[in-house]
């Protein structure tokens, strides 16, 4: 980050976004969210609750999931960002996004790009976490739309099946 803001209260921030690095001048309180949708185009990451709660938002940062509404420019130098377009064409992303598809863990779509940025993440810890386990680390994940029980199969057909 550069020690000096400008006249007008902007830093420069470089950091790695979907395995490529990029820089941005900005204020040192833009939200990750806000740099993601209106300066790269990326909106596969939406807005929510805004406070960190519902997970609509979810990246990772440094390969580990985050609330993309709770960072900071200022946090992001020299970090890693990974969206939910560099995860969705990550192979290892499939199983999670056929079995929510497949067990109906999908309605109208708002909080799914969250959902497998989650649940792929839990996915590929080692050692891979229990159904239960699971289950309670996909609690900052929240769905207004299909009642939670396609998404417990999903979980289900995932965590079960080690």
């Amino acid at each position: 980050m550069n020690d000096t803001a400008s006249p007008k209260g902007q830093i420069t921030v470089t950091l790695q976004l979907n395995g490529h690095p990029v820089q941005v001048d900005c204020r040192p309180d833009t939200r990750l969210l806000t740099l993601l949708r209106e300066h790269w185009g990326l909106t596969g990451a939406k807005p929510g609750c805004e406070v960190g709660r519902c997970g609509a938002c979810m990246v990772w940062l440094d390969d580990a999931p985050a609330n993309a509404c709770l960072l900071m420019a200022y946090q992001l130098e020299g970090r890693a960002v990974r969206t939910i377009e560099s995860v969705a064409a990550d192979p290892a992303s499939l199983p999670v996004r056929q079995a929510l598809a497949e067990c109906g863990g999908v309605q109208c779509g708002y909080c799914s790009a969250g959902m497998v940025m989650t649940m792929s993440h839990l996915a590929g810890l080692q050692p891979r976490p229990s159904l239960a386990e699971a289950e309670a680390l996909m609690c900052g994940n929240i769905c207004r739309c299909t009642g939670y029980g396609g998404i417990r199969r999903a979980l289900v057909r995932v965590f079960d099946a080690q």
